[in-house]
């Protein structure tokens, strides 16, 4: 990530540990720590879906659940345009997990659950698994903590979204025989959806 040194500019920075630049010249650290994210597993029961904007391959069945549809979004841009992922995203600095997904929602689809007064973000959104991914954005790889979170939504559709066009090409509503594991973007993600299935 650094040739150089950001404080001296010299040449002799190192990379230790896996997570730390160190410039032996003038002390300079820098850790490239874990960053935070969230990933939201939204369930429509089934029937409650008007229209959908693609329709996804069948490829694996599932020992439960057999009555819901998972709202996927398909990716926008790189890493893993076109693929399949769950709405969310990174956590920005001063922000708690759930405030974060909470405002995710609202940025790629346009749509977050309603919080009723003295319910609280933690009383809608229910965590359900957490996984380490691997995240390469434009030459430099993040290593990232991606925490996973349920929420119900009868009779939302497609119509009830507005995307955010620069990073969701698409939806795809999917019923758990439908979903290609093959098309999920991340390892994390797939990992997420075989847990939220018991797989």
């Amino acid at each position: 990530m650094f040739n150089f040194c950001p404080s001296c500019a010299s040449k002799a920075i190192f990379f230790e540990k896996g997570k730390l630049f160190r410039c032996p010249g003038c002390g300079f650290h820098y850790y490239h720590n874990i960053a935070a994210a969230t990933g939201c597993v939204i369930s429509i029961p089934d029937g409650e879906v008007k229209r959908e904007r693609h329709h996804g391959s069948q490829n694996l069945s599932s020992k439960k659940r057999s009555s819901e549809r998972i709202l996927f979004t398909v990716r926008g841009k790189e890493p893993a345009k076109g693929k399949l992922d769950l709405p969310g995203g990174f956590v920005d600095h001063g922000e708690g997990v759930l405030e974060c997904l909470y405002r995710e929602l609202k940025e790629e689809i346009g749509w977050a659950p309603i919080i009723q007064p003295g319910v609280g973000l933690s009383g809608v959104f229910k965590f359900f698994a957490s996984f380490s991914n691997v995240y390469p954005y434009k030459n430099i790889v993040y290593n990232t903590c991606d925490i996973y979170f349920t929420v119900a939504a009868p009779g939302l559709s497609d119509q009830d979204l507005t995307l955010e066009k620069n990073e969701i090409a698409g939806v795809q509503f999917l019923k758990p025989e439908e979903i290609d594991y093959d098309k999920i973007a991340f390892e994390s993600t797939r990992r997420a959806i075989l847990t939220y299935f018991n797989k």
